[in-house]
């Protein structure tokens, strides 16, 4: 007998791999297929395995999800049919994040108020507070990473990097270090990013977002592209007008 389950937490081969082998593992299974991009595994069994042994079989980053309530939440050949409202639900995390940040810059500009100081302390804030949200799994973070972001993919060692990467420019808008040089590596550093998120969301590619790393489950949306355009959008405004 074969049956279908549907995984979550999956965003690289490594995890398709720890997937494979905790079910290969088990007594009665005979064949494991995992479909990384879907989110499902196939699982072979010569006699009958209950789904709670696979439960405690997978590592603690990923959640199967038993067949009948994926059923009942019209999961269709192991893939969830996300509707708007649920992804906005998805991302409600990022929008409270994105209006704490208003609020506390805000707050620090409001006696003397200039939008390049409050444009300055919302960047710096908000690599702050995204860096430190990837710190809390590094590796983890440096795998979701690799599935998009271009230059992570060629080179490993920089999803390794780049939350204390980030937390750099963010000390350095906060104190106004070298702000036109922060300013331009803020700009190719999110731009190489924007690239890899652009030709996910053309590509619907089924990947979670790794830009509040892998605490906070996230799904690749219009909104990630969003989100980064801002911060180019920004760090360019400010430049100009610094030039001028």
């Amino acid at each position: 007998m074969t049956q279908t389950y549907h995984i979550q937490g999956m965003t690289c081969k490594g995890c398709k791999d720890s997937v494979t082998r905790a079910f290969n593992a088990l007594e009665g299974v005979d064949a494991v297929e995992v479909d990384l991009e879907k989110g499902i595994a196939l699982i072979g069994m010569s006699t009958a395995v209950q789904t709670h042994v696979f439960k405690q079989a997978l590592p603690s980053k990923f959640t199967l999800i038993d067949p009948q309530i994926a059923l009942e939440k019209n999961v269709t050949n192991g893939v969830k049919k996300t509707t708007k409202v649920s992804k906005l639900r998805q991302l409600k995390p990022l929008f409270l994040i994105f209006g704490f940040l208003l609020l506390i810059c805000g707050a620090l500009n409001l006696k003397a108020f200039t939008s390049l100081d409050f444009m300055l302390d919302f960047m710096g804030l908000f690599f702050f507070v995204f860096s430190l949200f990837k710190l809390l799994d590094l590796s983890g973070f440096a795998m979701s990473f690799a599935m998009y972001d271009p230059l992570a993919k060629r080179v490993p060692f920089y999803g390794m990097v780049y939350p204390f990467l980030e937390l750099i420019l963010g000390f350095s808008l906060l104190a106004q270090i070298q702000v036109p040089i922060t300013l331009v590596v803020t700009i190719i550093v999110l731009g190489i990013t924007t690239i890899g998120v652009a030709l996910a969301l053309v590509q619907k590619k089924q990947i979670r977002c790794a830009c509040l790393g892998t605490v906070l489950k996230l799904p690749m949306t219009q909104a990630t592209f969003i989100e980064n355009s801002l911060m180019i959008f920004m760090a360019t405004t400010i430049l100009l007008i610094q030039n001028i």
